[in-house]
C-alpha cells in the first residue's frame, strides 16, 4: 500500500494505523492530518481519489464530502457571532427569525438549537432533493414544524434540520448565507481548503464518495449497531428514521448541484488539512493568525449542554454548543476534546489540553454513525503518540 506524506518524530504510530486501515479495514482512499500547538505533525494520504470507477490516485489536496463533520464547522459561525456581540445565545430564535415561533416554538432558545434540544429533528413533510437544495425551502419547513418534544426538556440529534436552523439564524443576523460567511470570515483568513457550498473552480479536486462494506476480518472491531439502534433505523415511524429522512430520497452526494448547495448539516467538503487546521484555529494561533475563539467562547463550545439517551441516535450522546463532546458514542482524545464526526467516516476535533487538532477524511462510507473504526484507530494512535 502506497502511503504518502510525513509524520513528526514520535507520531509514527499514526502512520502505522493509517496503513493498517488500508490493509485490514478495507480503506479505499483517505487522508489524515494532525496539528499540535498550531504546527502540523502528521500529514498522510493514500489510496484512490474515487471510491470506485477510477484509478486516479489520492493526491495532496484531494478533498471529500465530510457529511456531518460539517456541523462542527457550521457551529463556529453562531459562536463567533455571539463572540462579536451580534447573537445572543439565550435569546429566543424567534427574536431573529419571527416565523420560527409557529407551532409552539416561541420559547426555543438559540442555545437549544446548538445543543440539539430544539425538538425539531423531523419534518412531517420531508423535502425532495430539489427542494432541499434551496436553503429557504428548508428554513420555511422547519419554521412550520411542530416540536416532537417540548423544547429544552430533552435532546436528540437534528441530523438534517440542524443545517436549516443554523443557516437561517446566520442569514437573519448577517444577511449572508452560512457558507458565504464561513468562506469570508474563516476559510480565507486561515487558507483553509474547506467549503460549505463548493465553488465551481474547486470541483476538480473533489473525489467521488460511496458506500464501503466492512471487510470480513476487521480486527475484531464491532461495527454492527446494537439491536435497539438498528430497530430504530428500520422503523419508518421512529423519530430516528424520520430525522434522517427529512430529505427523501437522500440526494446523490456526487451530484455537482448537491455539492454546490449550502447544507450546513451534511454537505461540507474539506481536505484533511482543512478540517484539522480549522480545529487548530479554534484553540490557538496558526501561522500568525490568532485563535478564532476567545477563552470564553472556547469554554462555551465544550461545556456540556445536553447529555444522556439521545432521542434520535438511541445511544448516550453529549453535546456542547454545536459540538459533540468526548464520550462513549464518539470518543475523541480526552475528556476535554470537542468536535464532530461525519456519518460513516470523517472526523474532526480539537483537544485544548494537549494542543492537538485532528482531521480525517475518506471516500468510503461505512454504516457507522458516530465512531468509525478507521477514525478511531487513528485517534488511538495519536493518543499513544502523546503518551509515549
Amino acid at each position: 500500500m502506497d502511503v504518502n506524506g510525513t509524520v513528526a518524530e514520535g507520531f509514527e504510530p499514526v502512520r502505522d494505523a493509517f496503513v493498517r486501515n488500508f490493509t485490514a479495514l478495507g480503506e479505499r482512499g483517505a487522508a489524515v492530518v494532525v496539528y499540535r500547538d498550531g504546527r502540523k505533525v502528521v500529514d498522510l494520504w493514500g489510496g484512490l481519489r474515487d471510491v470506485a470507477d477510477s484509478p486516479a490516485p489520492w493526491e495532496r489536496g484531494t478533498a471529500q464530502i465530510v457529511r456531518s463533520a460539517t456541523k462542527g464547522v457550521a457551529a463556529a459561525v453562531p459562536l463567533l457571532l455571539h463572540q462579536r456581540g451580534q447573537l445572543d445565545l439565550d435569546a429566543p430564535v424567534a427574536e431573529y427569525w419571527p416565523e420560527f415561533k409557529a407551532a409552539g416554538k416561541e420559547r426555543v432558545l438559540v442555545r437549544q438549537v446548538l445543543s440539539h434540544q430544539a425538538g425539531v429533528p423531523v419534518l412531517d413533510e420531508p423535502l425532495t432533493p430539489a427542494q432541499a437544495l434551496d436553503p429557504l425551502r428548508g428554513a420555511e419547513a422547519v419554521a412550520r414544524q411542530a416540536p416532537a418534544w417540548e423544547p429544552g426538556t430533552d435532546h436528540g440529534y437534528h441530523a438534517l434540520t440542524y443545517g436549516w436552523l443554523t443557516g437561517e439564524l446566520v442569514r437573519r443576523v448577517t444577511g449572508r448565507g452560512i457558507g458565504e460567511w464561513t468562506a469570508d470570515e474563516i476559510a480565507a483568513p486561515l487558507g483553509l481548503d474547506l467549503w460549505i457550498g463548493l465553488p465551481d473552480g474547486e470541483a476538480g479536486r473533489v473525489g467521488r464518495v460511496g458506500r464501503l462494506e466492512t471487510p470480513p476480518a476487521a480486527g475484531g472491531l464491532r461495527t454492527r449497531p446494537k439491536r435497539t439502534v438498528s430497530e430504530a433505523y428500520e422503523d419508518p415511524a421512529s423519530l430516528t428514521r424520520r430525522a434522517f429522512a427529512a430529505i427523501t430520497p437522500f440526494p446523490d452526494q456526487n451530484d455537482p448541484a448537491y455539492r454546490a448547495a449550502t447544507l450546513p448539516a451534511t454537505n461540507g467538503i474539506a481536505t484533511a488539512d482543512g478540517l484539522a487546521r480549522f480545529y487548530a484555529s479554534l484553540i490557538g494561533e496558526v501561522d500568525g493568525v490568532p485563535s478564532l475563539f476567545t477563552p470564553q467562547t472556547l469554554a462555551a463550545a465544550r461545556t456540556e449542554e445536553s447529555a444522556g439517551p439521545d432521542r434520535i441516535l438511541v445511544i448516550n450522546t453529549r453535546f456542547g454548543l454545536g459540538y459533540m463532546l468526548h464520550g462513549s458514542a464518539s470518543p475523541f482524545l480526552s475528556p476535554g476534546s470537542f468536535g464532530h464526526p461525519g456519518r460513516g467516516g470523517a472526523l474532526g476535533f480539537a483537544d485544548p489540553e494537549s494542543g492537538i487538532a485532528f482531521g480525517y477524511v475518506t471516500n468510503g462510507f461505512r454504516k457507522t454513525v458516530t465512531a468509525d473504526p478507521r477514525a478511531q484507530a487513528l485517534v488511538r494512535a495519536v493518543r499513544a503518540a502523546q503518551s509515549s
